[in-house]
């Protein structure tokens, strides 16, 4: 089963949320309306809360978690992703804050306490470290992650684009599993 409680604690979905067979969801999990989740991902809201707003995709492969409070961090890190999300195949969200309108690239990833405020793109393969802040309209690239230049007009509006876009593969596998609908 892909949906699964731990510690009393069940995930939570939206509408017309669309999550694969292969994938895995477990504990305190919140995915909001029109989000998706795709083959061998990994959500583990097992030790502190994972919160992915509305038409999100969660590529192939990606793997979510949290950073648990505990001696050496009191309150611990949460995983809170917006909305218009677009998380790349494989990569690797960690007790991170993500904005909305955001492109992760493939195999990026983003560490405890780092922060991805709106209107950004994080290339392919890049690492966020710990407690870093990406500001709003630039693309990053590298490891770690630094700016490389501002978005332009056109590739703001893609981040809408490719949201919808999923949006709609999505919906039309929700159609070929009815008991997900």
């Amino acid at each position: 089963m892909s949906i699964r409680s731990f510690q009393g604690k069940t995930p939570v979905t939206g509408e017309q949320v669309f999550i694969d067979p292969t994938a895995v969801v477990l504990g305190d999990v919140t995915l909001g309306d029109h989000s998706s989740v795709w083959p061998l991902v990994v959500i583990r809201g097992d030790m502190h809360r994972i919160r992915i707003g509305h038409t999100t995709s969660i590529q192939d492969g990606s793997v979510l978690h949290i950073t648990h409070a505990g001696p050496f961090n009191p309150d611990g890190f949460p995983l809170t992703i917006g909305d218009h999300v677009t998380v790349g195949h494989q990569a690797t969200l960690h007790g991170c804050t993500v904005g909305n309108r955001v492109l992760i690239g493939m195999g990026a990833m983003v560490m405890d306490g780092a922060v991805i405020e709106d209107d950004v793109v994080l290339g392919a393969g890049s690492l966020v470290p710990p407690g870093k802040v990406l500001k709003s309209g630039y693309l990053y690239v590298g490891r770690p992650a630094k700016a490389a230049r501002e978005l332009t007009e056109k590739e703001r509006s893609f981040f809408t684009y490719t949201a919808e876009n999923y949006r709609k593969l999505k919906d039309q596998h929700l159609a070929e599993l009815p008991s997900q609908a």
